[in-house]
């Protein structure tokens, strides 16, 4: 017996201390102070030109195909009410800086110097930053605007940087790391900085990487793609209906395919477990096109402050945190971006002076958040035009919405879901007889107020004062499209 039970005490014994070594283990890394954390996310943030959500098969398309960006949202979240402002430049400063354009906006073109980007404080947290595609925040090197460098991207492609040319798509010209990139001149530009950001990628590295990429897709000129029939450029200049939609779909197409392309080099490179990519467009398609969604006919808004001018999708990735196929109908706005970011990769939480923006990091991973009762608007692309007469030149635009009404600064309220031309105006009278209605109007008075009266744009220091008091402050709808 003596024989036998030795032996087994032994064993016991040193189960015991095994247990307790892992249990010790378990206690250390819990507290963070002896365990090994988790390795900080890499974040890839995507952002399409002039398109809406109504070009896309998870929205509900068949017109267009987009199967890659589509197999994102199934692998995540979509949100169905994500709204940007209805033009690019104010959509970038409103996304980098996290802020209303109100507090920052100075003009078409800039970003104001001095402003912090989300770009600056993931740098100055160790991760390494690049950026490529469209910037469009820097009119030239020693005036307005700032550069890549400027807003915290250690390296960049670009097209709209001072020192690049017109061209985008063939024979495009841009600007990589300060110096003009020669380019054969069947390059196709969007292939261009898809490679760059797959090269970054790719790149060997112990730092968490974080990727922007402001997409020149789908932006007019209308151009074939190298995937067109015949891949080449014969018919760029042809302006019928017919041939810039057809390229249009064939466009998307490609912004589809460019999506995909990161997605494999992700997958590829070992970073899908630990990578969150996010998909959003600048505002709504261009107003010259119509769309066909589930029977309806969408008339293109880029440019104004309905709902197809800055109604656009927002889909987010990231296998292990972010639930599969879930839909979310919170309202988002572009402010939220910043500090969603900063959420997400467990980063100290980012205080930003005016900063309007609130995290939607835990609707992403199913949980209730702090959800939107409303979204405030301000829209003034051009402060110093000389007449304010056209669509993209006007006087300031503010506003409020939620899920279902919009409240314009000159107390012009709409029913986005019943009038999303709002073409009807809803009245006082109207208020008295439906309470949610009078609920609404308040609501989003109230939110209108919280906000500056004047904006911030700047020219050679002095402040805009081109407000008239009691002017019609919504957007004029005269075509254009110099942008």
């Amino acid at each position: 017996m003596s024989h036998t039970w030795m032996p087994r005490i032994a064993v016991d014994l040193f189960a015991w201390f095994l247990l307790l070594f892992i249990l010790i283990g378990d206690s250390t890394a819990a507290d963070g102070s002896t365990a090994k954390a988790p390795s900080p996310p890499n974040i890839l943030l995507i952002m399409a030109d002039d398109i809406g959500y109504e070009c896309f098969g998870c929205y509900g398309s068949t017109e267009y195909q987009t199967p890659h960006i589509d197999r994102l949202a199934a692998k995540g979240i979509r949100f169905t009410q994500a709204h940007s402002t209805p033009l690019c430049t104010p959509s970038r400063v409103n996304l980098l800086s996290g802020k209303s354009n109100v507090f920052n906006y100075q003009d078409f073109g800039v970003y104001p110097q001095g402003e912090p980007t989300f770009a600056n404080y993931f740098s100055a947290q160790g991760y390494r930053t690049a950026v490529a595609g469209k910037w469009q925040l820097q009119l030239d090197k020693a005036g307005r605007g700032i550069s890549p460098k400027e807003a915290g991207f250690d390296t960049s492609c670009l097209w709209n940087l001072p020192g690049g040319g017109r061209e985008r798509y063939w024979d495009p010209s841009f600007i990589r790391d300060g110096q003009l990139l020669e380019l054969p001149s069947d390059a196709f530009g969007p292939d261009v900085m898809t490679d760059f950001l797959i090269d970054f990628i790719n790149q060997p590295s112990d730092q968490p990487f974080l990727a922007y990429y402001p997409m020149i897709l789908v932006h007019d000129p209308f151009v074939p793609t190298p995937r067109s029939d015949g891949g080449t450029r014969k018919d760029k200049l042809k302006r019928s209906y017919e041939t810039q939609k057809r390229n249009y779909v064939e466009m998307v197409s490609y912004m589809d395919r460019c999506v995909g392309r990161l997605i494999e080099a992700i997958n590829k490179g070992g970073h899908d477990r630990n990578t969150l990519i996010i998909f959003t467009a600048d505002n709504g398609t261009n107003a010259a096109l119509k769309s066909d969604l589930e029977g309806n006919e969408i008339q293109g808004g880029k440019g104004y402050t309905h709902d197809y001018g800055t109604h656009v999708p927002l889909i987010v990735s990231f296998p292990g945190r972010v639930p599969e196929n879930q839909r979310c109908d919170d309202l988002i706005a572009f402010s939220d971006f910043f500090p969603t970011l900063v959420e997400a990769a467990d980063l100290p939480p980012r205080t930003i002076t005016d900063g309007d923006g609130i995290s939607f990091w835990p609707q992403c991973c199913g949980r209730e958040g702090s959800p939107r009762s409303w979204i405030y608007g301000y829209y003034f692309p051009r402060p110093y035009a000389k007449v304010f007469d056209n669509k993209y030149s006007h006087y300031p635009v503010h506003y409020a919405r939620d899920h279902r009404y919009k409240l314009y600064d000159n107390g012009d309220l709409y029913d986005t879901v019943a009038d999303v031309m709002e073409a009807d105006r809803l009245t006082l009278q109207t208020d008295q007889e439906n309470p949610d209605q009078a609920a609404a109007r308040a609501k989003l008075s109230a939110a209108i107020k919280q906000y500056p009266r004047l904006g911030q744009a700047i020219e050679h220091g002095r402040t805009s004062n081109l407000i008239k008091p009691g002017s019609h402050r919504r957007s004029n709808p005269l075509p254009s499209s110099k942008n």
